[in-house]
């Protein structure tokens, strides 16, 4: 077992599925010779040829209507929109198109289609590249929407999407294509969609977040158990749809909770989390429900990015007023 990036994880779980299944294509703006512009498909057009893994126009839209028609025709497309920031540009196919068909077909199509794009702060990049837009999809019914935060995660839940018969959105943090390694398994295995994990265990409080958020929230965590608080940490993986019993059962162990998101508060995946505990679990709590997330504002320019983003401190200060409640 060897200690891999996420961004070599993600790599691993594509080669291993194209060799599985000749229907997968991989198609987007320079995933083809270039490997991608965080090199994610490397090598993969040498291997499978440039019939299945190939270079689009610079046109989201285009992107999006090609991987629509291909999954109506039997194929499982696995395009890349380059940054999600991108991604207006094809709401039409992905929420109106996508997310819609097996409903609209009466069930007798599925859309095996799993998007995948980088997304998220913290690393300096230009305007509309980093903007954390995972809750304009998580509100379109008929979309699965899934965030890995660490490699073994990531080529686990990247398997699992491509081969679900459901259109998948497989966002990618940026921030943590590179920043740290662990074991990954060689051989193909999934992680399991929809599901929830307790990636710490703890009796005080629970932290329930997401993506980058998780290695701040674990960060935070270290810092509290000094002071004696004994934190728990979940992680959603998937934010559409809820892993809700996972959420309620440490909600009910713990009976404090701060809900993180990198995202901006207004409408995000943590405001659901938020109303889902307060209709399960309100009597279970002994204080109000803690918040951390980014500013309502646009995303900054890079120079302001630090000051904008949550980090660990923000986490530990909202456990600490949580706690002291």
């Amino acid at each position: 077992m060897a200690q891999k990036t996420m961004i070599q994880a993600i790599t691993d779980a594509l080669a291993l599925e194209m060799e599985k299944d000749q229907d997968i294509l991989v198609f987007g703006e320079d995933v083809g010779k270039n490997g991608g512009v965080f090199r994610a498909t490397e090598g993969l057009q040498d291997k499978f040829g440039e019939d299945r893994v190939f270079d689009t126009p610079l046109a989201e839209s285009g992107i999006g209507g090609l991987a629509f028609g291909l999954a109506l025709e039997g194929f499982r497309p696995v395009p890349e929109i380059q940054f999600f920031g991108f991604v207006f540009e094809t709401m039409d196919e992905i929420v109106g198109q996508m997310a819609r068909t097996r409903y609209r077909m009466g069930g007798t199509r599925n859309l095996p289609i799993t998007i995948r794009s980088p997304f998220g702060g913290g690393v300096h990049t230009p305007e509309l590249h980093s903007d954390n837009l995972e809750g304009l999809m998580a509100q379109s019914p008929g979309l699965r929407v899934v965030i890995p935060s660490n490699p073994y995660d990531a080529k686990g839940l990247l398997i699992a999407s491509i081969r679900s018969n459901d259109p998948v959105v497989f966002l990618e943090h940026m921030k943590l294509y590179r920043s740290f390694r662990e074991e990954v398994p060689d051989e193909a295995y999934e992680v399991p969609l929809d599901k929830a994990a307790v990636t710490r265990e703890g009796k005080d409080i629970s932290i329930i977040t997401y993506g980058a958020m998780v290695r701040e929230a674990k960060k935070a965590a270290d810092n509290l158990e000094k002071e004696g608080i004994d934190v728990e940490i979940i992680d959603l993986r998937t934010v559409a749809p809820l892993d809700i019993k996972t959420i309620i059962e440490s909600v009910e162990k713990t009976g404090r909770v701060v809900v993180v998101q990198e995202a901006q508060k207004q409408a995000g995946v943590g405001g659901q989390v938020v109303s889902e505990i307060s209709e399960r679990a309100i009597l279970s709590l002994q204080a109000p429900i803690g918040r951390v997330s980014a500013p309502d504002t646009v995303f900054p320019f890079g120079q302001a990015e630090n000051i904008w983003l949550p980090n660990a401190a923000d986490i530990e200060a909202k456990v600490k007023e949580t706690m002291n409640f």
